[in-house]
């Protein structure tokens, strides 16, 4: 092994000082580089679960909160319509006791009008029989002036 070792050019305490120091660095960066370098990646991936986490439990209350807002409007709505269908109906009513109201006044209305018809008709029928009477006497004066 030796020859073998000659014939490359290797010095066996060279190699084994190298390889020392290769273990010697290797303990060193193990300690002072990789174990910081997971430690820094593992508090990175807790953080980016925890920032998961926060926007699931963000898009649950989101959801939430427009299922609760949607409960609202569609409230709002039936509140809206159902006050629209009350005033429609005050809206009926009054309607229908304005035509009433009309109606009744039409009919007070046309019952006074028939009254002063009946009334003009019986003054008118009065006078008639007045002017009905001085013919009478005058025709009948007249007769008798005549004779």
């Amino acid at each position: 092994m030796d020859q073998l070792f000659a014939t490359f050019g290797i010095d066996w305490r060279l190699l084994l000082i190298q390889a020392v120091n290769f273990g010697i660095l290797l303990g060193a960066l193990t300690y002072f580089l990789y174990k910081p370098l997971i430690k820094i990646i593992d508090e990175r991936r807790a953080k980016i679960a925890e920032g998961v986490r926060a926007a699931e439990a963000a898009d649950q209350r989101l959801a939430a909160a427009k299922a609760e807002s949607d409960e609202i409007v569609g409230q709002g709505v039936r509140e809206a319509e159902s006050l629209v269908a009350a005033a429609r109906t005050r809206a009926d009513e009054k309607g229908a006791e304005i035509v009433r109201n009309a109606e009744a006044k039409a009919e007070a209305v046309l019952k006074e009008a028939q009254a002063r018809a009946e009334e003009s008709k019986r003054l008118a029928m009065q006078e008639s029989e007045k002017e009905i009477a001085k013919a009478a006497l005058l025709a009948a004066e007249k007769i008798l002036a005549a004779q």
